[in-house]
């Protein structure tokens, strides 16, 4: 993974959820992927905050975008590894997160949502 690359898939990765556009976002995800976030565990219940396959993570989106419409992240850090990106972003809220995305064709095929303090 390239630097470069990752701090340009973080840029847009952030203008497509600022512009809340799912549409946009999902087109980076592999049909089977498996996100984990604690905040899934919250918002989908049964899930244990493991979301699979790519409707399932659209469905668990878009249900935070319902009960977030004022959502913004602000990019304040980008990490690139042998085959993941990792995106350290400021939420509206102003707590800080981050996503740990890893790719296989240029597709996220598991991710983390970490949390810190709200």
């Amino acid at each position: 993974m390239d630097l470069d690359w990752a701090r340009a898939f973080a840029a847009t990765w952030a203008d497509e959820w600022n512009a809340h556009d799912l549409d946009r976002v999902m087109r980076h995800y592999a049909d089977d992927v498996v996100f984990r976030s604690p905040i899934a565990a919250r918002l989908i219940e049964g899930s244990d905050g493991v979301i699979r396959g790519k409707d399932a993570l659209r469905a668990y989106w878009a249900e935070g975008l319902r009960r977030n419409p004022d959502l913004r992240f602000e990019v304040v850090g980008v990490y690139a590894g042998i085959d993941c990106v990792v995106i350290n972003f400021r939420k509206e809220t102003g707590a800080l997160a981050s996503e740990v995305l890893v790719l296989e064709d240029d597709l996220i095929v598991s991710g983390w949502g970490t949390h810190g303090a709200e």
